[in-house]
């Protein structure tokens, strides 16, 4: 992922990069609690405190539910802000302010003052000492938006919930996607298990809104967090057949109009509801790294390609569902993936290998967390798809462009955000000897 062009901002992220990066490190030594973050808060004036808050967790679609939300609240004319993570290929993308990357110099400004902070912790021996590269940015971005003078934070956990470390906002609207069977070494190896860590999120008095059924494993848990808490459950339901935008614009929506109910205006002066997610916001509010689209020119004719971080089986099964609906998307692909350690490779390419024809296996050498492409290629193998190694993303990129030209199919880059920025990133660069991607306007 690119590194920060913005001298400040380089010279800031070269202090935060000593720190320990969770996301990216094996996470059976994960440290995890609120109290460094709480003192990094403390000592920043609560910055947490100066803004209202939406809090979203969920094992898929937080990102693209939180864009929707803050796209609608932005377009209605309410100062605005959404922080989320990972980013695909600039730190920027993690801080949005109206729908908008925060500028370099803004979170800069912002990402130091938690450095001092946390540097003044480390000298008084508190419990900021301990804070971790997410905890630093995560204050940072609050402080951004004390400063920016936003109303309303859309939130985004990292990880978890109850001891992420967002979770010292008092969300009013606390989001819960879906649960699936992920990070399971620390959420809990059952959906019950993850469903009370992600739960942790809900505070007293606060709007629940979700996908889950009552009945639900991971759902009767939510439901009793919220009756503990007196909260009120608001169950989003795009009906059979949605596509994952529809179901995360059911879900967007139902927290629209929970805050119109709560009394919530727009600049008019009408509440918000869910009617302001009109296709035009939709389309403001997609996410890097996506379902995204382009165009691969060079070859021997234009090749459809998608990047997608998906990395649970159930959601690259959604993906392709969804994709098979478009005529450029109905036949097979070939797909270049890398995934993490921890993530269900079988499940994930046994999904995958319904649409395959062929996979490419690749790494991502700043991914520490990362399954060898090798291996990769051999659980592939006992699955019966054809697939071959190329541990060098760009080499496997050509090389699947290669395979898919000569199948008449398109490609696929999945598996993990961190391999969809090193793509995008390079293929996107002025001196890239890579062929020409044309980003489709769709």
């Amino acid at each position: 992922m690119a590194m920060a062009e913005n001298p400040n901002l380089a010279a800031a992220m070269a202090r935060l990069d000593a720190l320990t990066d969770w996301e990216r490190r094996p996470r059976s030594r994960m440290r995890v609690g609120l109290e460094p973050a709480q003192d990094l808060a403390s000592r920043l004036g609560e910055p947490h405190k100066a803004f209202r808050a939406v809090h979203v967790a969920g094992t898929k679609g937080k990102g693209s539910v939180s864009a929707l939300i803050e796209a609608a609240l932005a377009g209605a004319g309410v100062a605005a802000g959404r922080y989320g993570s990972p980013h695909v290929e600039r730190v920027t993308e993690r801080v949005s302010l109206m729908g908008r990357d925060v500028e370099a110099a803004t979170l800069a400004a912002g990402l130091t003052q938690a450095l001092d902070a946390y540097e003044a912790a480390r000298r008084e021996g508190t419990a900021a000492a301990e804070a971790t590269w997410f905890d630093l940015l995560t204050l940072a971005a609050f402080v951004v938006f004390r400063d920016a003078g936003v109303a309303w934070a859309v939130v985004e956990v990292g990880l978890g919930g109850r001891l992420d470390s967002t979770n010292i906002v008092e969300g009013e609207i606390a989001v819960v996607t879906n649960i699936a069977l992920e990070h399971t070494e620390i959420l809990g190896p059952t959906r019950g298990a993850i469903a009370g860590e992600k739960a942790g999120i809900v505070k007293p008095g606060a709007v629940v809104v979700t996908t889950l059924a009552p009945g639900d494993e991971a759902g009767r848990v939510l439901r009793a967090r919220a009756g503990k808490l007196g909260c009120a459950i608001v169950r989003s339901d795009a009906g059979d057949g949605a596509t994952i935008e529809d179901a995360n614009a059911a879900l967007a929506g139902a927290v629209l109009d929970a805050l119109g109910r709560k009394g919530v205006a727009a600049r008019s002066g009408a509440p918000l509801s869910a009617r302001l997610l009109d296709a035009e916001t939709r389309a403001r509010a997609r996410l890097a790294g996506r379902m995204e689209r382009f165009t691969l020119l060079g070859g021997r004719r234009a090749l459809p390609l998608v990047l997608d971080g998906a990395h649970v089986p159930f959601n690259i099964a959604a993906v392709l569902g969804d994709l098979a609906r478009e005529p450029d998307f109905a036949g097979p692909c070939v797909a270049v993936v890398a995934l993490a350690r921890d993530k269900d490779a079988t499940g994930f390419l046994t999904e995958l290998g319904k649409r395959a024809s062929a996979i490419v296996c690749t790494s991502v050498p700043s991914a520490i967390r990362g399954r060898p492409a090798a291996e990769l290629q051999a659980l592939a193998a006992a699955l019966g798809i054809a697939a071959e190694v190329e541990p060098d993303p760009h080499r496997a990129l050509r090389r699947g462009s290669e395979l898919a030209e000569g199948c008449g199919a398109w490609l696929l880059v999945t598996g993990s955000l961190y391999l969809v920025g090193a793509l995008r990133g390079q293929a996107r660069a002025s001196l890239d000897p890579w062929p020409l991607i044309r980003r489709n306007k769709s």
